[in-house]
């Protein structure tokens, strides 16, 4: 283990040393930017993508286990689906929220 540890270590080092050589000139960067902006649009909408999907994943599984609980005690049917219409709504809130982030970094 102390070996892996000091070979990891090392590796970064080696790693972090040649981050300097890897620096852009000043002509270069300027075309960089376009370069950003096109892939930011991208990169933001596969980040919303993930996030609705997770979304929806998690309100699956939350509808799934108020089913299930008011299945084995209907008595506390309408307890469940308040709270189930309440952690709905924070998961939805969630990815809203994500949406407006990436209307905000697209702009």
């Amino acid at each position: 283990m102390n070996k892996l540890r000091m070979a990891f270590f090392a590796v970064v080092g080696v790693l972090m040393a040649a981050m300097p050589a890897l620096a852009q000139a000043g002509a270069v960067a300027a075309d960089n930017e376009s370069s950003v902006a096109k892939y930011a649009k991208l990169a933001a909408g596969f980040g919303f993508a993930i996030a609705a999907g997770l979304g929806a994943i998690g309100q699956s599984r939350v509808a799934a286990a108020a089913a299930e609980g008011t299945a084995r005690n209907p008595g506390a049917g309408g307890r469940i689906q308040i709270l189930m219409i309440i952690g709905l709504a924070f998961i939805e809130t969630l990815v809203i929220f994500t949406l407006v982030i990436v209307f905000a970094a697209v702009r």
